[in-house]
């Protein structure tokens, strides 16, 4: 299995580029798309699932190109968009049997898969309430099970856990990691912990261009040797953070410690500590940013 990017646009208007000559590979695991809000995820996702067109450029599954023949892609593809809508009337059982029916899933098959999805996500029990009572986590996990209905080979989803509270984030990442295995999948999001925490790749979205792909342990060298931890005090934060990359802080009882990513010791009293995936991704969003200034 493989999916083929090679310099995908979108413009929207006459001048916005959403896209930029974007390529990219994409094998079986997990790939976490990572970028801020307004990067270009939602618009290259929406063109992978054939949902839009690109301006120009390619995309091929397998060799056959999903762009000019977007049928050889979509009985193998399934897509949890960022703004998923459910039927609200319907309860869980009945809009999956009412999307199966539209995915063209045969009667018989499609009562038995619906039946094993809802245990997948631990919805089970509360097959027969309405869609207008679930949660926002509980949407999701329906979201995920509407995807997985043609069992995918490519899977994609679009900000997954946005919104979710802490416990259904960690259920949602552990269950994408166990729907990795031989299947591709594309998690698109701006949340750093989600990539750590399911990612087999990672690849760096900005501005509509790649800015780098590679693996979780080389992204973190990245930044070997860069990260430091300082304890300052609470008054001294604004003119520390208009100096330094903060990459994170925490308020103790014997001061702020705050986590900076520079390439040299920002103070005597800095220690080096060993860097995250965040710092990282700081990182690297910044040496763009300063690239293109």
């Amino acid at each position: 299995m493989k999916l083929k990017i090679e310099r995908i646009s979108k413009c929207f208007g006459k001048e916005f580029y959403a896209l930029k000559n974007f390529s990219l590979d994409i094998e079986s695991g997990v790939l976490g798309l990572l970028g801020p809000n307004g990067a270009g995820k939602s618009t290259l996702m929406r063109i992978v699932a054939t949902i839009t067109k690109p301006t120009s450029g390619t995309i091929t599954w397998n060799g056959e190109d999903i762009v000019r023949k977007p049928n050889k892609i979509r009985p193998v593809l399934g897509y949890l968009p960022q703004e998923f809508g459910v039927y609200p009337n319907l309860n869980a059982y009945e809009f999956l049997r009412y999307m199966a029916a539209i995915k063209g899933l045969a009667r018989k098959d499609a009562k038995t898969r619906v039946e094993e999805l809802l245990n997948l996500v631990h919805l089970t029990d509360v097959r027969k309430y309405p869609l207008a009572n679930f949660s926002g986590g509980m949407k999701q996990r329906i979201g995920i099970a509407q995807a997985l209905l043609n069992d995918p080979q490519l899977l994609i989803v679009d900000e997954p856990t946005a919104g979710l509270d802490p416990e259904e984030r960690v259920r949602f990442r552990n269950l994408l990691v166990d729907l990795s295995g031989e299947r591709s999948v594309i998690l698109s999001t701006h949340i750093v912990s989600d990539i750590e925490a399911s990612a087999t790749k990672i690849a760096i979205i900005n501005m509509g261009q790649l800015l780098t792909t590679m693996t979780p342990e080389d992204f973190l060298k990245t930044v070997d040797g860069k990260v430091w931890q300082w304890r300052i005090p609470s008054s001294e934060l604004m003119t520390v953070r208009a100096k330094y990359r903060i990459s994170n802080l925490s308020r103790r009882e014997d001061g702020l410690y705050i986590r900076i990513v520079e390439e040299e010791r920002p103070h005597i009293d800095a220690e080096s500590v060993p860097p995250s995936l965040e710092d990282a991704y700081l990182h690297i969003i910044h040496s763009y940013g300063r690239k293109n200034q």
